[in-house]
C-alpha cells in the first residue's frame, strides 16, 4: 500500500456538477440509498470482489439512477473555491410554480395538514405508548 495525497481539480469540479444535478432530479430516497449503494460498491472494490453478482446488482442499481441525470451547471471558480451559479435540466423535480405554493390544481394547502399528520403517526404512537407505561409504574 502506499499512502499519498493526490489533487484533481476537474475531477473535483465534474463531481461537484453532477452532484448538483443529482440533487435537482432525484428524489430525496433514492439519492439516500444511492449514497449506500455507492459505499457499498466502494467496499466491495477494496475487498476485491469485483467479479460478485452482488457488484452486478448494485452497479445496476446505481446505474439506474443515472438515467436522466443531465442537464447544465455553472460554477464560478475563485482560489479554490467552487461557487454554485445555477443548475437546470429537463428533468428538474423542481417546478417552481408548484414550489411557491401559488394557487393550482397540482397542490392544495390542506394535503399538508394530513401528510404531516400521518408522517408523524410513529412518533405520536410511541409517546403514548411510553406515556401508558409510565402510568403503569
Amino acid at each position: 500500500k502506499s499512502r499519498g495525497v493526490y489533487e484533481t481539480p476537474g475531477g473535483t469540479i465534474l463531481y461537484e456538477a453532477h452532484q448538483q444535478l443529482e440533487e435537482l432530479i432525484l428524489d430525496r430516497d433514492t439519492t439516500t440509498l444511492k449514497m449506500d449503494m455507492g459505499n457499498k460498491l466502494a467496499q466491495i472494490c477494496y475487498e476485491g470482489k469485483w467479479f460478485s453478482p452482488l457488484r452486478e446488482a448494485v452497479q445496476a442499481f446505481i446505474e439506474s439512477t443515472q438515467k436522466y441525470v443531465t442537464g447544465e451547471v455553472k460554477f464560478k471558480l475563485y482560489k479554490g473555491n467552487i461557487i454554485k451559479a445555477g443548475t437546470t435540466s429537463p428533468y428538474s423535480l423542481y417546478n417552481e410554480s408548484i414550489a411557491s405554493f401559488t394557487t393550482g390544481d397540482l397542490y392544495d394547502h390542506h394535503d399538508a395538514e394530513g401528510f404531516i399528520n400521518l408522517y408523524g403517526l410513529s412518533c405520536k404512537i410511541r409517546a403514548m405508548k411510553h406515556k401508558e407505561l409510565e402510568n403503569k409504574k
